[in-house]
């Protein structure tokens, strides 16, 4: 795990825009495509805008990326809080990715039905890994060409939670599905999610974690006793993969050491 803590923000947008860039550019030098799943939330709003201008909209080859998302509230498209919409007012509408490549968590059918086309979907991107089974029963990628996304993007609520893996729901702890649709009842509403087993064999995984409301949970995800019902977050481990927290000092502040 790679800690990367910035004064506010904005310096942490900028940095993790850059951070992506070079990501993506490194890849696309081995790799026909890059896959990558977008997060929800408001933090990677700015950054977003920041990859849509210059010189990012420039840099970086949009044409060959292929465009996922974490996790979605099942509500129409035209609402705010509908993570695609999200993505497409802040990035997607300002840069040449093909529509063919912008794969939207559908929430005009039955949630259900929704999860379960977004597994086949991704099942024709990425192969059923077959490496050895871990104490938890992931199957942990054997070789580069099992991992599943180039780079998936996520965010941590102030309760711990990522994706749609809150506190004490049974997703939390899918070991073979690559997305579920399940009601929450706290936001009265059904959540479309990837799960860990997918999402734990990408080639890595960036956390970006701002603010006060997110510095109690940050220091019992990263440095509290392991206790994935209370704090969801700490499922996401990566094992061979590349796993990175970029957060600010506020965030930052409960942190020892």
């Amino acid at each position: 795990m790679q800690l990367h803590i910035y004064k506010d923000p904005e310096a942490l947008s900028e940095a993790s825009a850059k951070w992506i860039s070079d990501v993506i550019s490194d890849t696309l030098k081995n790799k026909d495509r890059f896959t990558i799943a977008l997060s929800g939330g408001s933090t990677p709003q700015r950054l977003h805008k920041i990859l849509a201008a210059s010189p990012y909209k420039e840099q970086i080859d949009w044409s060959r990326l292929h465009i996922f998302w974490g996790d979605e509230r099942a509500v129409p498209f035209d609402d705010i809080r509908n993570n695609a919409k999200m993505a497409y007012d802040t990035l997607l509408n300002f840069v040449p990715v093909p529509a063919a490549q912008i794969h939207v968590m559908r929430t005009d059918i039955a949630p259900e039905q929704s999860a379960l086309e977004y597994e086949t979907i991704l099942h024709q991107y990425f192969p059923q890994p077959e490496g050895t089974a871990s104490a938890s029963g992931n199957a942990h990628p054997s070789s580069s060409a099992e991992r599943s996304f180039d780079l998936v993007l996520l965010g941590m609520g102030d309760d711990g939670h990522t994706l749609s893996l809150f506190p004490g729901t049974e997703v939390v702890h899918e070991e073979k599905a690559w997305a579920k649709a399940f009601f929450l009842k706290a936001q009265d509403m059904y959540r479309i999610t990837l799960t860990k087993t997918i999402v734990n064999r990408s080639a890595r995984v960036a956390f970006l974690t701002t603010g006060t409301g997110k510095a109690h949970a940050l220091k019992e995800v990263l440095q509290g006793t392991y206790n994935p019902d209370l704090y969801p977050s700490q499922e996401i481990k990566v094992p061979g993969g590349e796993l990175h927290w970029f957060v600010d000092e506020a965030a930052a502040a409960g942190l020892k050491g």
